[in-house]
C-alpha cells in the first residue's frame, strides 16, 4: 500500500515571526518545521503501512526556498521518501492554488490512500484537503478519529460534535485526520541519519504543468489591505471579600443575565 501524506512546513511557533511589510504576509525565509498537525498523519500513514505489512509513505510539501527541514523531521519519523514543491512564483498563493500544486505532486505517485492534517496551525482555512480530493476526482473523508483499511476500503471513524460516525468509502480516497488521533512518534538517532539520504525530489511549477498566472498572487486574485493587532482585553473587576463578596458575584452574573 502506498500512503501520500500531505505535509506543512511552518515557521516555529514558538517565535514571534514577522509579517513582510509589502505583502503583509508571514515572513517564511527562517528556518522551517514540520507542522505539528500534520505529524498525526505521517504517524498514521506509518502505522496503516505496517498493519499491511508491505507499503511506503510518501511526503509531498510546498514551501519557499527548498526548505527541507520539516521534511526531514518526516522521514526522520519513518517516512520513505518525500516531493518538495518551490518556486518563486507560488509566493501568495491561496488555498485554491495550494491545493492545485499538492494534487498535481500527489498524481505522480498514483496512491492508494492520502492523508492531510484538517487544518494547519498557521493557515486555518480547513479546506485544502477536501479541494485536493475533488482536483484529484476522489472521495473525501473528514475529521477522521481511526483510520483503517481492508482490502480496497477505507474505514473511517468521522468525528462529530456528538461522537462519531462510521464512514466506508472506496479507495483511493484522501482522508483529513484530527490531532491526537494516534500519538505521533519521536524521531530516533538512527532515523535522524537516515533521513539525510532519503529522497525529496525538489520540483517547480513547471514540472508539474502549472501556470504561473494560476496560483501566487495573481492566481489568488486577492490583496492584504491592512493587518492590526488584536485588541487588548479590559481587565476583569477584582472584589475583595469584606463580607458581601457572594452578593456581589450574583449581582454581577444577573447582569450578565446568567442567573
Amino acid at each position: 500500500m502506498k500512503v501520500v501524506v500531505c505535509v506543512k512546513q511552518i515557521p516555529d511557533p514558538a517565535d514571534p515571526g514577522a509579517l513582510d511589510p509589502d505583502s503583509k504576509t508571514l515572513v517564511r525565509d527562517q528556518k522551517l518545521i514540520l507542522d505539528e498537525s500534520d505529524s498525526y498523519g505521517v504517524e498514521m500513514a506509518l502505522q496503516l503501512v505496517d498493519a499491511a505489512g508491505a507499503g511506503s509513505v510518501h511526503l509531498v510539501s510546498m514551501a519557499p526556498d527548498n526548505q527541507v527541514t520539516g521534511l526531514r523531521t518526516a522521514l526522520a519519523m519513518g517516512a520513505d521518501s518525500a516531493t518538495l514543491v518551490s518556486d518563486e512564483a507560488l509566493k501568495g498563493t491561496d488555498a485554491l492554488g495550494t491545493a492545485r500544486v499538492l494534487a498535481a505532486a500527489i498524481a505522480r505517485s498514483e496512491p492508494d490512500l492520502v492523508l492531510a492534517a484538517t487544518e494547519s496551525s498557521d493557515g486555518y482555512t480547513g479546506t485544502v484537503p477536501e479541494m485536493v480530493a475533488e482536483l484529484l476526482e476522489l472521495p473525501s473523508v473528514t475529521f477522521a478519529k481511526a483510520v483503517a483499511v481492508e482490502g480496497g476500503t477505507a474505514k473511517v471513524q468521522r468525528q462529530t460534535e456528538a461522537g462519531y460516525d462510521d464512514v466506508e468509502c472506496p479507495l483511493p480516497a484522501v482522508v483529513s485526520v484530527t490531532a491526537g488521533v494516534v500519538e505521533p512518534r519521536y524521531p530516533s538517532f538512527k532515523g535522524i541519519m537516515s533521513a539525510k539520504s532519503k529522497p525529496v525530489d525538489e520540483l517547480g511549477i513547471g514540472a508539474l504543468g502549472i501556470e504561473a498566472g494560476s496560483v501566487g498572487w495573481a492566481g489568488g486574485g486577492q490583496e492584504i489591505v491592512s493587518v492590526a493587532d488584536a485588541p487588548t482585553r479590559d481587565a476583569g473587576e477584582v472584589i475583595e471579600d469584606d463580607g458581601d463578596a457572594h452578593e456581589r458575584i450574583v449581582a454581577f452574573l444577573d447582569e450578565l443575565k446568567v442567573l
